[in-house]
């Protein structure tokens, strides 16, 4: 099940991607995030506009969480998940410009899996996280590279308004450890990897986090990108692309 959020004729609501027809949302009553029903009426996702799936009060980010991103940042395995958070004010929606600060000089993209906190989550251990995960959406941990400093210090190289695209819908049904995931830049294939990749899966990753700080309803997790990581352009369109979740696209203005 696909859930996603949107603005229809001034109203802002949740709805359900019709399975058999992309085209057509099925309205709800409520939030995916307590009790809701279905609305009979559907309508067209043209009509309307997609926003971020979720508000969030914090994405909590997992740094050097593949492999081959590590060894390409030059950068030792880590022993413990490596974790940083983005602001909710970095929070963007598919189709929305991500705006490259002026005292930076180059910014990177890097696909994610991102993790939807349900309810709230604290000392939770790894066989009952599942129940406090809604579901699994695109990310894109926008990041500005020339201002991310080797110490592990990274939220004013990543905390910039506009650098966390998101979205555009909430997959409830599906194994978030074995999910094809890539980039794509200008049409051009720059990350390809599967989470399965994960030096920490998603699980782990959950359970680890609600043990440092309490998780609210619609917080964010994002998982750690793969190798491939590289400067976008000004006018470029960067593309999230996650195995039976969807695409997160975006433009780049400078």
């Amino acid at each position: 099940m696909k859930f996603l959020r949107y603005s229809y004729k001034d109203k802002i609501s949740y709805g359900i991607l019709n399975e058999k027809d992309a085209t057509l949302i099925t309205p709800i009553e409520g939030s995916p995030f307590t009790n809701y029903k279905k609305n009979i009426k559907e309508i067209k996702i043209k009509d309307v506009k997609v926003l971020t799936p979720c508000d969030f009060s914090k994405a909590v980010c997992i740094g050097l969480n593949y492999r081959d991103h590590a060894a390409e940042c030059n950068l030792e395995i880590p022993k413990s998940p490596v974790v940083f958070i983005k602001p909710s004010t970095s929070a963007l929606a598919f189709g929305e410009e991500i705006i490259k600060p002026e005292m930076c000089k180059r910014i990177d993209y890097e696909a994610e899996l991102a993790i939807v906190i349900k309810k709230k989550t604290k000392n939770i251990e790894i066989e009952n996280i599942r129940d406090f995960i809604l579901g699994y959406t695109c990310a894109n941990d926008v990041t500005a590279r020339d201002l991310q400093p080797s110490d592990g210090q990274w939220t004013l190289a990543k905390g910039f308004d506009t650098f966390c695209p998101f979205g555009p819908f909430i997959e409830t049904e599906v194994d978030p450890n074995n999910l094809k995931i890539k980039s794509i830049l200008d049409g051009k294939v720059m990350q390809e990897s599967n989470t399965s990749n994960l030096i920490f899966n998603t699980d782990y990753i959950v359970s680890y986090i609600s043990k440092i700080m309490s998780l609210n309803p619609g917080d964010i997790i994002l998982t750690g990108t793969p190798s491939g990581i590289s400067g976008m352009s000004d006018g470029a369109t960067i593309e999230v692309v996650i195995e039976n979740i969807g695409t997160l696209k975006n433009s780049v203005v400078y």
